[in-house]
């Protein structure tokens, strides 16, 4: 038995969808078919292309709830449905919070939860009408597990997985709400945060599947969660991290 996922059709948002995991993202919902509807604080120098189709950029900062009220409109306008929206825009700069300012570590909190926020209200309505709408939430290991260096980040994270959760009942039957919690993505971000390839293959041997993801990976997590082959799973958390982190204990034992 095959199973193809097929989104022909189908107008898919993505927030934060030009480059990193957001890009993977857009370029497996590309390949199924789908219509892209991407933005981003500053557009990119080039767009993903799939067979001759790119999405559709829009300069949005996501913080602000009135202008992603109006790009949302701009989208039901332009497209007349949104069907699937994607809420990937996030991330955080190494910042203490002892020695972080209540603006930096305010802005953290408001790009990786109430952005998400914001985009899940404007976009309720199309979804609501699409029949059967998604919302996806990507989420990260840092809202389970200790943070240091990104705590904020970490529990807006963990806040957006509460959120998923309450709006999988709260907008049941017709739009399903799910998360795909992330482990360590090889994009040029990660690249530059964890240093040389020495230093990334020393990060990716802590994985037990010993690589990290690739965004199109995420992109195939994704893909699985708005296609109809998920049709019964809503308020999930689909972890996409190769198997978490090894034990500590395993190193100080006869067989670690």
């Amino acid at each position: 038995m095959s199973f193809t996922i097929d989104m022909s059709g189908k107008v898919v948002l993505v927030t934060g969808g030009s480059r990193g995991v957001g890009d993977g993202i857009v370029e497996t919902f590309l390949r199924a078919g789908a219509e892209l509807e991407i933005c981003g604080r500053r557009a990119p120098g080039s767009l993903r292309e799939v067979d001759g189709r790119r999405p559709h950029f829009s300069p949005v900062d996501v913080r602000d709830a009135a202008a992603v009220q109006a790009w949302v409109a701009e989208i039901a306008e332009r497209r007349g449905r949104l069907d699937i929206a994607v809420n990937n825009a996030g991330g955080s700069p190494y910042a203490p919070l002892a020695t972080s300012s209540a603006q930096l570590y305010g802005k953290i909190a408001q790009l990786n939860f109430m952005a998400a926020v914001h985009v899940a209200h404007a976009v309720h309505p199309l979804l609501a009408y699409a029949g059967e709408g998604v919302l996806l939430n990507i989420t990260s290991i840092s809202a389970r597990r200790p943070s240091p260096g990104t705590a904020v980040y970490g529990a807006a994270k963990a806040a957006l997985e509460s959120l998923t959760g309450s709006l999988a009942v709260e907008w049941a039957p017709r739009i399903r709400v799910n998360a795909v919690r992330c482990g360590i993505v090889a994009t040029p971000g990660s690249m530059d945060h964890y240093g040389d390839a020495e230093q990334v293959a020393k990060v990716a041997a802590t994985i037990p599947r010993g690589v990290f993801a690739t965004p199109a990976e995420v992109g195939a997590a994704c893909l699985l969660l708005a296609s109809p082959l998920a049709s019964h799973v809503t308020g999930a958390v689909l972890n996409v991290d190769g198997g978490g982190e090894w034990p500590a204990f395993l190193q100080h034992t006869p067989n670690g």
